[in-house]
């Protein structure tokens, strides 16, 4: 056992360990001179659609000219010239993050849209950060393997709301999602929310239109929020927003709409953000579709949690005519209660349930699936008749493709998205989840 996993046991070694977070963070903001000071700054945090909302905010920005760093979960980097990010680590330590907005700061980056996680937030990994605006996409049941409780998790979020700046006449601006049940608790943490919604709020999507490639769906300003907010331009709407989106699922409704309500602050013409949203092509692992000429359709996302499970699954179970196939499994060393929920889901709207590693580490992969097949079969599942055990994970999404046969049939790989190492219990294995499916299927086809 190493040494980390030995100190973790000694009880309340959380509280010890935060004054370092705090020097470490404090070292390296000032190794780099405060380099985000310099810098407009949206931070993101939520349980679900932080990346896929930065991604937009930054294709938002970036398309209506100015220069845009993004730091997510999938990539970080200026304008176009976006790298990968490798380790499964979405807000990056302390000295790694700072080096990256230096560098992004030297680059003549004017904005820079952050996700923010939970973990950075409790170890106080974005001090120094000046945030300009924040934005709250939702909030459920992940990372309880460190927070112990669902409030310690709230409280962690809610701290970029607390870390906000008032820059905007004055104001903190924070956007929050109106229709998740902790909106107000962190409305309250703010001085101007500006809640968005598909039925209520400040931002409101009307005529929504769901389809196979994407949303759409039109906002009409109230006029008094063209009153306070002066950088809205009356002229510029006067009529319907139109917003259009790349990626499907009525999620990426509250998605967009958060990045628009970040374009309107920031003062961008209608055209600009809808523009801004529509260029953006889609978020690697995030509702990717492979497409090898197969007859039935292939997504690959990153969904992990319950909350991800049920609104990703229902859409589709609602939309497939023919079978729906979901594959995933759930990490080791990582919240073990939501395993049996998600399987429960999975269970509940899938015809065919596929288990399989993912991350297992030095867990005993077979107990995590005996955790989520017991949710699975109360759902109704049946062990080797709808609900397979397959641990290998490339065997695994070969299993899943072999369950489909009609063209309307959908096969849903979960998990890993865009991940590009998977963790086993010798370490860090090379890992491409698109790339593995889309050879699979080219020797299938053969």
């Amino acid at each position: 056992m190493g040494l980390k996993k030995l100190l973790e046991k000694i009880p309340g070694y959380d509280q010890l360990v935060l004054p370092l977070h705090r020097a470490q963070s404090f070292r390296a903001a000032n190794k780099y001179d405060y380099p985000a000071s310099s810098m407009k700054v949206i931070g993101v945090t939520g349980t679900n659609g932080k990346t896929t909302t930065c991604f937009m905010i930054h294709s938002m920005l970036t398309e209506a000219g100015f220069k845009t760093g993004l730091m997510t979960t999938v990539a970080h980097g200026v304008g176009r010239d976006l790298k990968p990010q490798i380790s499964h680590m979405t807000t990056v330590s302390a000295g790694l993050l700072n080096q990256r907005i230096a560098a992004m700061r030297d680059a003549g980056a004017e904005y820079l849209v952050l996700e923010v996680t939970s973990h950075a937030l409790a170890q106080y990994r974005v001090f120094g950060i000046p945030f300009d605006v924040v934005v709250f996409t939702n909030i459920t049941h992940e990372h309880l393997d460190y927070h112990k409780t669902f409030a310690n998790y709230l409280k962690a979020k809610l701290k970029l709301f607390k870390l906000a700046h008032k820059t905007h006449g004055g104001k903190k601006i924070g956007i929050v999602n109106y229709a998740d049940p902790a909106a107000e608790y962190f409305a309250d943490a703010i001085d101007r929310p500006l809640a968005y919604g598909i039925e209520r709020g400040d931002i409101v999507a009307r005529q929504v239109k769901l389809t196979a490639a994407g949303v759409e769906y039109y906002v009409k300003l109230p006029r008094a929020l063209k009153e306070e907010f002066p950088e809205i331009d009356e002229q510029n709407f006067s009529d319907k927003l139109h917003i259009r989106t790349n990626i499907p699922g009525e999620f990426n409704v509250y998605n967009s709409l958060a990045a628009m309500t970040v374009g309107l602050v920031y003062g961008l013409t209608a055209r600009q953000i809808e523009d801004g949203i529509a260029a953006l092509p889609g978020v690697e692992g995030r509702m990717t579709r492979i497409d090898e000429g197969q007859k039935f359709t292939v997504i690959v996302d990153f969904a992990h949690t319950p909350d991800s499970f049920e609104q990703l699954l229902s859409d589709f179970r609602a939309s497939t005519r023919g079978k729906l196939i979901v594959m995933f499994g759930s990490a080791g060393r990582r919240d073990e209660t939501k395993r049996a929920v998600q399987g429960k889901i999975a269970g509940k709207y899938a015809d065919v349930v596929v288990l399989t590693e993912e991350d297992d580490r030095d867990v005993d992969g077979q107990e995590i699936l005996t955790q989520i097949a017991s949710g699975a079969e109360k759902s109704g599942k049946k062990l080797d008749q709808d609900l397979f055990k397959v641990l290998d994970r490339t065997a695994a999404i070969e299993f899943a493709l072999k369950q489909a046969s009609g063209a309307d049939d959908v096969v849903m790989l979960l998990g890993k998205g865009h991940e590009k190492t998977i963790e086993r219990a010798d370490g860090a294995h090379p890992w491409d989840e698109v790339g593995t499916t889309r050879k699979l299927l080219r020797e299938r086809a053969d």
